[in-house]
């Protein structure tokens, strides 16, 4: 019997855990999942969470099983297919229906089943989720996806490049199979071990090799099928089925999640067909969200299990005035305003991927993750960059930004990196918001995601303009070659013109 938590709303119930229950999966395969009761003989709502690493110990053991039962829900943490000790081979994505399916209709069996049934979780764990909306089942009552993952192809392949370090990462929570906190503990300390020649090597279908140990096909299939068209990806993504979902759905992210402009397609689209949503993005990374941003997503779990409407459906965090604001949607109204980098001239910097420029800050999952000081990275020789003069009135910005460049490379491909970042009296320059795209023959859009930030006067608006950000994307070789087998590396004059723009939502 687990007794109330340290943290949290005040324990309801004593918890009883049941672990490692074997739940039929879609061709009968046992997929462990432990079950965790509240004490008492009153009817409780269940909660749903299936995923491959929901079962390793913390923090889901004590953020969802613990927390959650104790506030009076059955809560069920299912390890996918092939992951935890669940039986059958893992992959990427094509598992996931019909095993969620066979686990809703072991759950309908159950004694203690009062047919409410939710589903509830983080980054995969919503993939889940959306897989299950494919074929919604009668007794759903809503899901709450956290940092969400929908459309693993974006996931991999945002902006176009290779996502390089969310793959390995990624992979290692998926890949490793584990059934204990320790288990994982070791296979991060094996990822931190082998990062820098997997990162730096070639080809990189030989040097990924050393972060798992050995081949990995799925890590191989993601990093050779570039087009979401191809027979891999088919009916991978599940964006369509949640956004079309009849249940109530909550939604929540960060504004440097490595997802969170998955999370906004799949908001806009619902408000767009009248189904009920609300929207929480708060200042956090992927994984600090499940840390200094779980009070405000736990609040919002309850209320969702609950059956309580938040005042307003967008709650975000609006950094630089470093506040909370309610809007009855996303985004809000906003005037667009075009900063062009100069009258005239043009820009020129050198890219050599032997010496990659790298990713610091932003959408990663290292320790440089989230808003980062862009002293060490401004003051490299690949890097160039744009600034207004300190702003006399406050400038907010809140909407997705985008620059539009008129740039040219001298090797077969070249990729830019355009990051938005506010420059403070000081002469500090912290990262707002970034992309990146492949240089194409005509004007290069960079798509530099959302943000809600207020540049304060005295402040000074800057573009930042580089050939890459490695590991976060896989550095462009200059061969145009499939990255995978590719072993040569060719450096770039990447040429900037200053008729380009950055466009920026003010509201």
């Amino acid at each position: 019997m687990r007794r109330r938590a340290r943290k949290g709303p005040a324990a309801r119930y004593d918890v009883v855990w049941e672990p490692a229950v074997p739940v039929p999966g879609a061709d009968g395969d046992a997929l462990l999942t432990d079950h965790y009761a509240p004490v008492t003989s009153e009817p409780c709502p269940t909660v749903l969470l299936r995923a491959p690493y929901i079962r390793t110990g913390l923090p889901f053991d004590y953020l969802y099983g613990t927390l959650l039962a104790e506030q009076g829900f059955h809560v069920l943490l299912q390890s996918s297919r092939g992951a935890g000790g669940s039986g059958g081979e893992f992959h990427t994505w094509r598992n996931e229906a019909p095993d969620g399916q066979a686990a809703v209709e072991w759950i309908r069996k159950q004694e203690w089943f009062t047919g409410e049934l939710y589903t509830l979780g983080p980054s995969y764990t919503a993939y889940t989720q959306s897989a299950l909306a494919a074929d919604p089942p009668p007794e759903w009552r809503g899901a709450i996806t956290q940092v969400a993952l929908f459309d693993p192809h974006s996931f991999f392949w945002q902006g176009g490049t290779f996502n390089l370090e969310r793959s390995l990462v990624g992979g290692l929570g998926l890949f490793s199979g584990a059934t204990s906190l320790w288990t994982n503990v070791k296979a991060i300390a094996r990822l931190q071990r082998h990062l820098k020649r997997a990162l730096t090597e070639v080809p990189l279908l030989e040097s990924y090799q050393t972060v798992y140990r050995g081949r990995r096909p799925e890590f191989e299939h993601w990093l050779t099928t570039p087009d979401a068209d191809e027979d891999y990806w088919r009916g991978a993504s599940g964006i369509a089925a949640i956004s079309a979902a009849e249940v109530p759905v909550s939604l929540s992210t960060g504004w440097h999640d490595i997802v969170t402009e998955q999370v906004l397609e799949v908001y806009t689209r619902r408000r767009a067909a009248g189904l009920p949503v609300d929207l929480l993005i708060g200042p956090w990374t992927h994984t600090s969200a499940l840390g200094e941003g779980w009070a405000e997503m736990f609040g919002q779990t309850l209320r969702h299990l609950r059956g309580e409407a938040p005042a307003q459906p967008v709650r975000i965090h609006v950094g630089g005035a470093g506040e909370w604001r309610d809007l009855p949607g996303w985004p809000p109204a906003s005037t667009s305003r075009e900063l062009h980098l100069g009258a005239e001239g043009s820009t020129t910097f050198r890219y050599d991927p032997r010496d990659p420029t790298p990713s610091i800050g932003g959408a990663l999952q290292s320790p440089t993750q989230g808003t980062h000081d862009n002293a060490k990275l401004e003051a490299r020789a690949d890097v160039i960059l744009f600034s207004t003069e300190p702003l006399t009135d406050a400038v907010e910005v809140i909407g997705a930004v985008h620059a539009e460049f008129d740039a040219t490379t001298t090797a077969a491909s070249g990729d830019l990196f355009a990051r938005l970042c506010d420059v403070d009296p000081t002469g500090r320059s912290i990262n707002v918001c970034d992309g990146l795209a492949r240089i194409s023959g005509g004007r290069t859009v960079v798509r530099m995601g959302s943000t809600a930030h207020r540049f304060r006067p005295g402040h000074r608006i800057r573009l930042l303009v580089a050939g890459g950000a490695h590991p976060r994307y896989l550095r462009n070789y200059g061969t145009g070659e499939p990255p995978g087998p590719a072993t040569r590396l060719v450096p770039t004059e990447t040429t900037v013109q200053h008729t380009s723009v950055l466009v920026l939502p003010v509201v």
